[in-house]
């Protein structure tokens, strides 16, 4: 097997900000200081930007970054490795959109991930709710379905740490998954967009982040960094 070509197999298709569109600044803006280390930074809103662009903004890139660590995992969720969708014994997930399918469906991992990012997929082709032309207002409903977004992908983090993470291991993307997991987490609590409840199947984790985010903090405050 191949690692390096699995680590860049995207499970969707990856959502592109095109040069000239809306958010494309802002997207550099976020490369720009994700690059730098410090993700107390990386997920502030840049000063004189719009809240509703900057959210915008990284939910797509959250939703690349997500594509690209499912996709090197999907040799190994497959109906017969993963039958339910879960987080541990203790959560299972069973997918219901609101729209066309709205009584909740029991189904393997593989499917509802299948299900939640074609979902997301939509939402974010979606021109009312994520516009791409310059000056066009959000909608009024756009921040409700931020959320929803983020606490559906938040299944997909939950569901990789607890069935996967040995195969995540054997392809030596550990790292790359606790970065991008922790920015995941920053962002949403700075923002508020997803409640502490539905992070119960990865609290010791995040509480794990959180803590040394503080204890980075302090030391930086301290001029002891």
């Amino acid at each position: 097997m191949d690692k390096g070509s699995d680590k860049n197999k995207s499970f969707r298709p990856k959502k592109r900000i095109e040069k000239g569109q809306r958010g494309y600044g802002l997207k550099q803006i976020a490369k720009m200081t994700l690059g730098s280390g410090n993700l107390d930074l990386a997920v502030e809103l840049p000063t004189g930007e719009d809240l509703n662009e900057w959210l915008a903004v990284n939910t797509i890139e959250f939703y690349n970054e997500i594509n690209l660590i499912y996709g090197a995992l999907l040799e190994f969720c497959t109906p017969e490795t993963c039958p339910i969708m879960s987080a541990g014994p203790k959560y299972e997930y069973l997918w219901a959109d609101g729209q066309n399918i709205k009584t909740p469906l029991k189904v393997s991992a593989s499917e509802y991930i299948d299900f939640l990012m074609t979902w997301v997929e939509s939402q974010l082709n979606n021109e009312s709710l994520f516009p791409t032309q310059i000056g066009v207002q959000f909608s009024k409903n756009f921040l409700s379905t931020i959320k929803v977004i983020f606490k559906r992908l938040f299944r997909v983090y939950a569901h990789i740490y607890h069935t996967h993470f040995q195969h995540i291991m054997s392809l030596g993307m550990e790292y790359h998954l606790n970065t991008c997991f922790k920015h995941f987490i920053f962002f949403i609590d700075r923002f508020k967009l997803v409640d502490q409840k539905e992070l119960a199947p990865l609290a010791e984790l995040i509480q794990q982040f959180r803590e040394r985010g503080r204890e980075r903090m302090e030391r930086e405050a301290s001029g002891n960094c």
